[in-house]
């Protein structure tokens, strides 16, 4: 008999679409005295793991320095049965300079700011390096769960 847990369990191409269709995630760090600092920003991802920016000497920036441990989710649905959801325990990589600095601000500005014409993302992404920083998140638990499989 299959448990519920296995049966709501999404597929790698549902995660994916899951954080293809959210905008924002919730992103939580460990504060100095451990406490959870939790906040919520936009990401992109690249393939499957995801990244997110922030400024270089931001509370996340700072408790990701003393502490790569990071937690992160990405949810959808209204009502119980719409819930959809995933998360993702795992280490916090801080890129905070050079070309690949400016390889994923481009793949930052590019998916959230859609607006732009695709010749000023390498500028706007410069200009986002020059204080920021991107946090990349190398998963090692994601958990995932999709309430529309219970039927």
């Amino acid at each position: 008999m299959t448990k519920q847990r296995d049966a709501i369990r999404m597929s790698e191409a549902e995660v994916a679409a899951l954080f293809d269709e959210c905008r924002s995630l919730q992103v939580a760090t460990l504060g100095p005295d451990g406490a959870p600092h939790l906040t919520t920003l936009w990401f992109a991802r690249d393939g499957a793991t995801i990244l997110f920016e922030t400024y270089g000497k931001s509370q996340k920036t700072i408790n990701l320095q003393r502490d790569p441990r990071i937690a992160v989710l990405c949810e959808a649905g209204e009502t119980y049965p719409e819930l959809r959801g995933v998360s993702i325990q795992g280490r916090a990589e801080i890129v905070d300079g050079g070309e690949r600095l400016l390889a994923l601000m481009g793949l930052l500005v590019t998916r959230n700011h859609t607006e732009l014409p695709a010749e000023q993302v390498a500028g706007v992404a410069a200009k986002m390096a020059e204080k920021r920083v991107a946090v990349v998140v190398h998963a090692e638990k994601t958990i995932s769960w999709d309430h529309r499989k219970l039927g």
